[in-house]
């Protein structure tokens, strides 16, 4: 297992805004894992977004799931009635 291996999940629920701890927790793993400030600033986003329009479209609860292995980074984002969404990465 390398230094990178891990997998950190939220659940989010609830009528709170979340878009900042979204982006925060997304940033906090992201700088772990070695991302350049510029994929770091996109992916965050992109995680944002996508918890956003998942809950734009009446999605009570998210789960944010970001699972690093093998020198690569998924991040996928569920909500119960939505397609979800994901992505990934390598790492360096």
């Amino acid at each position: 297992m390398s230094a990178h291996d891990f997998v950190f999940a939220l659940e989010l629920s609830g009528e709170a805004p979340l878009d900042r701890l979204v982006a925060e927790v997304a940033a906090a793993v992201l700088t772990y894992v070695g991302s350049s400030a510029t994929a770091s600033a996109e992916l965050t986003d992109a995680v944002r977004g996508a918890v956003e329009d998942r809950a734009a479209r009446g999605a009570a609860r998210c789960d944010v799931r970001f699972s690093a292995r093998a020198g690569e980074l998924e991040i996928v984002v569920s909500c119960a009635g939505h397609e979800p969404w994901r992505t990934s990465r390598r790492l360096s």
